[in-house]
C-alpha cells in the first residue's frame, strides 16, 4: 500500500513537469498568430493591398489561436491530473487524461503508459475510494 502512495505521488511530479512542456510547446504557434495578425493587419512588409493576404492570414490567426488554446486546456489537465493523483480523487479524470497524454510523444507517452498501468492495480483503486467488485463464488 505504501509503494502505491510513493508511485502516485512520483506520477503526480511527472505530470506537473509534463504539463509545463505542454504548455511550453503549445506556445510555438504564437509564430503563426503574429504573422497572420501582420497579414491581416498590413503590417512591415505585407503593407500592399492584397484580399488574398488578409484571408491567408485570417487563417493563420484561426489556426494558431486553436492550437494555442488546445494545448494549454491540455496542459491544464495534466496539471490538474496531477494535483489529483496526489490528493487521490477525481479517478476517472486521471485515468482519461493518463490516455489523452500518450498522444504527446516521447514524455507524454512514457507517463500515460505508467500511470494506466498504476491506476489499473485494485490496490489503488481503493486508495481512491473505489470499491473493487467481488468476484462471484464459483460453482461446481
Amino acid at each position: 500500500m505504501n509503494q502505491d502512495a510513493e508511485q502516485l505521488q512520483v506520477l503526480s511530479v511527472f505530470h506537473y513537469v509534463v504539463a509545463g512542456l505542454v504548455a511550453l510547446f503549445a506556445c510555438i504557434p504564437i509564430i503563426h498568430l503574429g504573422l497572420g495578425l501582420a497579414m491581416v493587419t498590413g503590417y512591415g512588409d505585407f503593407a500592399h493591398e492584397d484580399r488574398g493576404l488578409a484571408v491567408v492570414g485570417s487563417f493563420l490567426v484561426v489556426v494558431g489561436a486553436v492550437f494555442i488554446l488546445l494545448g494549454w486546456t491540455f496542459a491544464v489537465c495534466l496539471a490538474l491530473a496531477g494535483r489529483w493523483l496526489q490528493q487521490r480523487r477525481h479517478y476517472t479524470f486521471c485515468l482519461v487524461v493518463a490516455a489523452f497524454s500518450c498522444t504527446f510523444m516521447p514524455f507524454g507517452t512514457v507517463l500515460g503508459v505508467f500511470t494506466i498501468l498504476v491506476l489499473m492495480r485494485p490496490s489503488v483503486k481503493t486508495l481512491f475510494g473505489i470499491a473493487s467488485p467481488s468476484l462471484p463464488a464459483p460453482t461446481g
